[in-house]
């Protein structure tokens, strides 16, 4: 397993200081942001916009991602330990279970992109 890593992207910087408005209006206009193996733990994520997002092996312990809609995005290796996940649509083809052990023991989601 891969430790998540502290990018020096500067749309993954905007989330590491909470921006989320500064990443949204960034993406909209364009730019591109990696956030694959990103350290995403403990921000307050409500309301970004991750649409079509590569998410492999992000990190969101602890995270407040409730609402996101993660439909469309790849999210194998990803670990919602602890995370506040009211509200969210993921992927159809990631079984609940398997999203609830994420959240409850750490586990990384099995997701491969159809």
């Amino acid at each position: 397993m891969s430790k998540p890593i502290i990018s020096q992207d500067p749309l993954y910087q905007m989330l590491r200081n909470d921006d989320v408005a500064g990443f949204n209006a960034a993406r909209a206009a364009g730019q591109k942001c990696d956030l694959r193996g990103c350290d995403l733990r403990g921000l307050d994520l409500r309301n970004i916009n991750l649409v079509n997002t590569d998410l492999t092996d992000a990190y969101f312990r602890g995270s407040d991602i409730r609402g996101i809609d993660f439909r469309g995005c790849r999210m194998d290796g990803v670990s919602l330990a602890d995370a506040k996940i009211s509200g969210c649509y993921f992927p159809h083809d990631i079984p609940a279970q398997e999203i609830l052990l994420s959240v409850s023991h750490g586990i990384r989601i099995r997701h491969v992109s159809s």
